[in-house]
């Protein structure tokens, strides 16, 4: 296998925040002030989100570059939302400051269904678990 990413997570005694390492960076994970946290970071579905967003305008400027598309201030808004019954839907909406075709925000919107990070969480990743020392 091949290790595509990491993370590891240092949980404390203040509430629920923890210290995050992803890769080499350093990052706070807490829970907002309304479900016991501090609200000192992010929620874990918070960086769920912040993932695919990452992604998403990551894929989307490396396709328009490869194509000599300008896409000028790109963004990407996204919500989760769980419904009646209670399956999470994420709903993307992508804005850019230039003046795209149609025929572009189509081609878009197909390459976006398709980023890794859009890949693996529709198609899902196995998880697996052990005890360590």
């Amino acid at each position: 296998m091949t290790k595509v990413a990491s993370a590891s997570v240092v949980s404390g005694d203040t509430n629920y925040v923890h210290q995050v390492r992803a890769g080499h960076f350093d990052l706070v994970a807490d829970e907002p002030r309304a479900l016991g946290g501090q609200g000192k970071g992010p929620a874990p579905f918070d960086y769920y989100l912040a993932a695919l967003s990452a992604c998403t305008a990551i894929t989307l400027r490396m396709y328009a570059e490869r194509k000599g598309w300008n896409l000028g201030e790109f963004r990407a808004e996204l919500a989760l939302s769980r419904g009646e019954e209670g399956r999470l839907h994420i709903h993307r909406v992508l804005h850019s400051d230039q003046a795209l075709s149609d025929a572009q925000w189509e081609r878009l919107l197909e390459v976006v269904a398709n980023t890794p990070v859009t890949k693996a969480l529709r198609d899902g990743a196995e998880i697996t678990s052990e005890r360590g020392n």
